[in-house]
């Protein structure tokens, strides 16, 4: 193998930080986050996920989700009515993206398809996709795009595991500001402590 083949995807892979996640755009986003920011997000709350449905090897289920969306360095990130029209041969994208790298190129393809299975593996890669997705929601409907609440709404229905579920759940309740609500606090409290 050639390394640079290798090189040559490291630099594809660089479009996913400038493809945003079009799907935002239709509430009026201008900036939604790139498809590398949900992938990355993605990926940790992959490996999250399979720690709390006690499976066997969370890293694979990380690294499942950090490639799922490399198609669209291509194709771009085609939103559900874009789907409806466009025949985006995804698959198609990542044999071809992958196919001057030898085995290492073999495994990204079979991680992308496994993603895409019904495997344990894949179905919680797939869950962790999807709450992130939800999880930008609540952001969003923070900021004041109160109709991301329908993407939460579709995404309930297409979760499958317990622990996604009820993260889910909690979401709907949850404060988007209290991790560092959580961290000034105590710093408050022991500047006024120190003033008295």
């Amino acid at each position: 193998m050639n390394h640079q083949s290798i090189l040559n995807f490291m630099f594809e892979l660089g479009m996913l930080k400038r493809v945003k996640r079009e799907g935002w755009r239709r509430l009026g986003i201008e900036h939604p986050e790139s498809v590398a920011d949900h992938s990355l997000r993605a990926a940790q709350l992959g490996y999250i996920l399979a720690h709390l449905e006690k499976y066997h090897d969370p890293r694979e289920v990380a690294v499942l989700v950090l490639f799922h969306d490399i198609g669209e360095c291509r194709i771009g990130d085609l939103h559900k009515i874009a789907q409806q029209y466009v025949d985006a041969r995804e698959e198609q994208v990542v044999k071809d993206q992958t196919a001057n790298m030898g085995k290492i190129g073999a495994d990204i393809l079979s991680l992308w398809k496994n993603h895409h299975s019904s495997s344990p593996a894949g179905k919680l890669a797939h869950d962790a996709d999807l709450l992130e997705c939800a999880i930008s929601a609540k952001e969003y409907i923070e900021l004041g795009y109160k109709d991301a609440q329908s993407w939460i709404k579709v995404i309930a229905h297409h979760i499958t595991t317990p622990s996604a579920q009820q993260l889910l759940k909690e979401l709907e309740h949850a404060d988007v500001h209290a991790w560092w609500k959580e961290i000034r606090l105590p710093a408050e409290k022991n500047q006024k402590n120190r003033r008295a």
